[in-house]
């Protein structure tokens, strides 16, 4: 039976654990051969040895069920590392099709109390990281359009969060890298729809080791064979969908997507609009037209997952 990526290659970041590893499996299982990179650091702040074992365990798992896989030890922040992921893809299966960067870290701390390595270590790792891969799989894609080659594919989802949407008060690094991240994918999508290539990014919800915090106390499966909402399989299924030729015409769109659930997010629309009755605005002016706009606003509320969830601690 033919399966919609049947013949293509993919490089998944981060995929030794959580999102990513389900973002790998779920490629495989839809046809594509994999390269499976991860640092495999224990601590979800990059702290610890790495190691190959993460990357390893995913890419047997794939090797297991029939699949082709292979595993990369590297950190995506690394320029060189990110070129050499991605000559491992062309080496190992004649090519990439698919880039899923899904790597990153989490130092949180509120904004007074980061220091500058709290900082800069979370835009290295997400942003940077995103950067890395990308700018290599583009020049891959680029070089082929440009030697002759016809129907050239490219299909790029990168990981963002809805921290950059709504807010995180404890992670203005991650709020900082995940807005930047959808900046760069609407970027690369207008530069790379000419070669053939897509960018989307995704804001998933999902209880792994980097959100067990987050989502502590909110229910979780009530029998063995009951599905968690939180579960990354839920996730997977449309990284698997963005992928595939089928999602040709989507392109430099963000998507929410958790529990069943997938949600199209609009560009920032103009809210308002006011024009300075003179050549230019002065204070006065400005209070009596943004002061009462704003007065009859609701105050901004403190993002609630619960409610956005629809779940319940307990």
């Amino acid at each position: 039976m033919s399966r919609p990526l049947d013949g293509l290659s993919a490089i998944v970041t981060g995929a030794g654990r959580g999102l990513g590893r389900a973002e790998a499996l779920e490629l495989a299982r839809l046809g594509a051969a994999v390269v499976v990179n991860d640092y495999g650091q224990p601590g979800r702040d990059g702290s610890g040895e790495a190691s190959a074992a993460p990357a390893e365990e995913v890419a047997a798992e794939i090797t297991a069920a029939g699949g082709r896989a292979v595993a990369h030890l590297g950190d995506v922040s690394d320029f060189e590392t990110a070129r050499g992921l991605v000559d491992l893809a062309v080496a190992e299966f004649g090519k990439l099709d698919v880039l899923v960067n899904n790597a990153g870290i989490l130092r949180d701390r509120m904004v007074f109390s980061m220091s500058e390595d709290e900082w800069d270590s979370v835009i290295r790792v997400h942003l940077k990281g995103h950067f890395n891969t990308t700018h290599f799989a583009a020049v891959h894609w680029r070089g082929r359009a440009k030697a002759g080659e016809s129907g050239v594919y490219g299909r790029i989802v990168n990981t963002s969060s809805e921290a950059f949407l709504a807010g995180s008060a404890g992670q203005p690094n991650y709020a900082a890298a995940k807005g930047g991240i959808v900046g760069l994918t609407t970027s690369t999508a207008l530069a790379l729809a000419r070669y053939g290539v897509t960018a989307n990014a995704i804001c998933p919800r999902a209880r792994t080791r980097m959100t067990e915090d987050v989502f502590a106390g909110f229910a979780e499966p009530a029998g063995e064979d009951d599905l968690d909402p939180l579960s990354p399989e839920h996730v997977a299924p449309l990284v698997g969908y963005l992928a595939s030729p089928a999602a040709a015409r989507v392109n430099g769109q963000l998507l929410v997507v958790h529990g069943g659930m997938v949600a199209v997010v609009e560009r920032p629309r103009v809210a308002a609009k006011f024009d300075t009755s003179k050549e230019v605005f002065g204070h006065e002016e400005l209070d009596g037209l943004l002061t009462p706009y704003f007065a009859e606003r609701p105050a901004t509320e403190t993002f609630a997952a619960s409610e956005v969830l629809g779940l319940k601690k307990g």
